[in-house]
């Protein structure tokens, strides 16, 4: 039950609870509020045209349009199908989306936590050196090495400690050193049975098997894990651990991984004892494993740098390893480390202050990763962490981003992430962030478009009714206009591909609007302008050159069109120039823009379509009046965004 291990990481997983993430609560409360807001509105446009013209067919229609020109029905479309196809475009770098609110928050991550081995390294292990009874062995590889006998013991037990058949790379490593160096000597022992096995703890970084042989009237007891517990095993005095220390250090100082190995042998008639200390263990000597970095992470790291993202490392191995590790992959500080025995004796609140420079943490149990991601957290950073096994799982979902391994990760850990590398490769994750900042950046741009755009509709559709002018849009003007809006918004702005500074600049605040003050403030101008320029020119046709209703309807129709069309343009990039934008590789503009001069052009040429819509024919004067006043309305956003490069540029 839940007192079980197992039981006790499923309660500890039941206890997390996944909340809204802020974009989901910022785009319910803007739904909601604009949802009120246009309805109480239509209401009263219907009530008004009614009571006061007397035309409630009329007033129908305008409160209709109304409310379509307001209620934000792209809103939760589009955020849907952003996230759908950013998790979908994230897989293609091998990265599984498991949980929408990842990729949305991807672009936030402020802090890296990783495991070394098998993410920062290849997990490819290789036996390196052997040291045992004074005698030192670098194995060289590609070399044949001659292995001296009083290393043999040494060796043999190392695969003793292992399993049978095993899974976890450093096993395999000495299977296929024995299998090497040891095939022709009585020191492998495939008909052994493994009686007992004693595993790894949090409370000691070691573990046992109990092997019985036919042959022999004695269990042989053989133990492997971290030196310095293997040393406790074996009762060892100051001046034998101080021995063992230089030993272990020269050997981190290499990189390796250092673990010690140790033998016993008790009376099979014996019952085995409940723990690994009370065996009389006799100490063997060390391991060291090479486990080359993978190629592709000190760029990784150095770009996560200049992103202003942390690169925190998580592993079990020596703190003299660990450093080693850290300066071959670039990481900041790698001197600055922290043990899971410190982090044992550390209360939260200063393991909070202590985790804001720490970059490596060495010694640690998987069990200790929750603490690491709360504490972070508890510091205002936005964690994503990396994990494989069963006690891996609580941090996983505890954590901002959780990122499960794909190659090694148990089910538990993957139903528990919000990520899984399909690849356990850290450069993996590093682009899943660079993707998370492009969609977040293009959603913000794509919501900004729909903002400004509603402004000119909205107001085309209240402002004639409010003055007592003629209707200028109808519904069915309403609908037009989204078959262009719905497209552009969820699939040309999603197809944009990045700004050229998106790992260029420090992590957004996950709390930040994606209204804020400058956002909102520029489509409120964009789409104010284009509303005044629409109104200018039905005022004029109507009132000035006294063109009729229906060709005044049909020019400010064109020009919203238009203005709608160069909105999307100048948009989808607030960073580059309009011919830049027409240059990048975007398929879906051209069909969005295509397709929608295409079905202007019907509806000016075609009488039954022109008829349909109440618009009426226009001369080439008119039409490149429409155009003019389309363009003008907008393009004055491209002299901002060049004023912005160069102040950005000067500064």
């Amino acid at each position: 039950g839940l007192l079980t291990e197992m039981g006790k990481i499923g309660k500890s997983l039941s206890e997390l609870e996944p909340e809204k993430t802020n974009l989901q609560k910022q785009t319910n409360k803007l739904v909601m509020t604009l949802a009120i807001v246009g309805l109480a509105l239509s209401i009263i446009v219907v009530l008004i045209y009614g009571f006061f013209r007397h035309d409630w067919l009329n007033g129908v229609l305008a409160g209709i349009a109304l409310a379509m020109a307001i209620l934000p029905e792209e809103f939760p479309v589009v955020l849907t199908i952003f996230l759908a196809l950013g998790a979908w475009r994230i897989s293609r770098r091998q990265v599984l989306a498991r949980r929408m609110h990842a990729v949305e928050i991807l672009g936030s991550a402020t802090v890296l936590c990783v495991d070394k081995t098998g993410t920062l390294t290849l997990n490819q292990m290789t036996v390196g050196e052997l040291r045992a009874n004074d005698i030192t062995l670098q194995i060289t590889a590609g070399e044949q090495n001659d292995l001296p006998d009083a290393l043999h013991e040494l060796v043999e037990f190392s695969i003793l400690a292992s399993q049978r058949d095993p899974f976890d790379p450093m096993e395999k490593a000495f299977h296929r050193f024995g299998n090497e160096y040891l095939a022709a000597t009585e020191h492998l022992h495939n008909d052994w049975v493994i009686e007992h096995s004693y595993p790894l703890s949090q409370e000691l970084l070691a573990m046992s098997q109990v092997w019985r042989s036919n042959l022999s009237k004695n269990y042989v007891i053989a133990a492997k894990g971290a030196p310095e517990a293997i040393a406790d095993l074996c009762h060892f005095d100051k001046e034998q651990l101080d021995a063992l220390t230089v030993s272990i250090n020269e050997m981190a100082e290499q990189g390796l991984r250092v673990l010690g190995v140790a033998c016993a042998n008790i009376p099979q008639g014996e019952q085995l004892p409940e723990g690994q200390h009370d065996f009389d263990f006799n100490f063997l000597g060390l391991v060291g494993l090479i486990d080359p970095v993978r190629p592709s992470v000190p760029a990784a790291i150095a770009e996560c740098e200049t992103a202003g993202i942390r690169v925190v490392m998580i592993t079990g191995d020596y703190p003299a390893t660990a450093r080693t590790i850290a300066r071959q992959i670039g990481l900041a500080s790698p001197d600055n480390f922290m043990t899971g025995e410190e982090l044992m004796c550390t209360d939260d609140a200063v393991l909070a202050e202590r985790v804001k420079t720490i970059n490596v943490f060495a010694r640690v149990v998987p069990e200790q990763k929750l603490r690491l991601v709360q504490a972070l957290q508890a510091t205002g950073e936005v964690v994503a962490m990396t994990g494989d096994g069963v006690n891996d799982a609580p941090a996983l979902k505890a954590a901002d981003i959780g990122v499960a391994m794909g190659g090694r990760g148990t089910d538990v850990a993957r139903e528990a992430a919000g990520l899984v590398l399909l690849e356990d490769d850290f450069s993996s994750i590093v682009a899943a962030v660079r993707l998370g900042r492009r969609i977040y950046d293009n959603l913000r741009k794509a919501m900004a478009y729909i903002f400004s755009i509603h402004v000119p509709i909205a107001g085309l559709s209240l402002i004639p009714v409010a003055l007592g002018w003629p209707l200028l849009l109808l519904p069915i003007h309403i609908v037009l206009m989204e078959l262009i809006i719905d497209p552009a918004c969820s699939t040309v702005f999603e197809a944009e591909p990045e700004e050229k500074n998106v790992m260029q600049r420090p992590p957004r605040d996950p709390k930040e609007s994606i209204f804020d003050r400058r956002t909102l403030i520029i489509s409120l101008v964009q789409g104010g302008i284009v509303l005044l320029v629409c109104l200018g020119i039905f005022v004029l046709a109507d009132r000035q050159w006294i063109l009729g209703e229906k060709t005044a309807r049909t020019m400010a129709f064109v020009t919203l069109i238009i203005a709608n069309l160069m909105l999307i343009l100048t948009n989808v990039s607030w960073t580059r120039s309009l011919l830049a934008t027409l240059r990048s590789p975007n398929s879906a503009m051209c069909w969005v823009v295509g397709g929608a001069a295409t079905l202007m052009i019907c509806l000016l040429i075609i009488p039954a379509v022109a008829n349909l819509f109440q618009f009426a024919h226009m001369n080439l004067a008119q039409t490149g009046i429409c155009l003019g006043a389309g363009i003008g309305s907008v393009i004055w956003f491209e002299i901002v965004k060049l004023y912005w490069s160069r102040r950005k540029t000067l500064v």
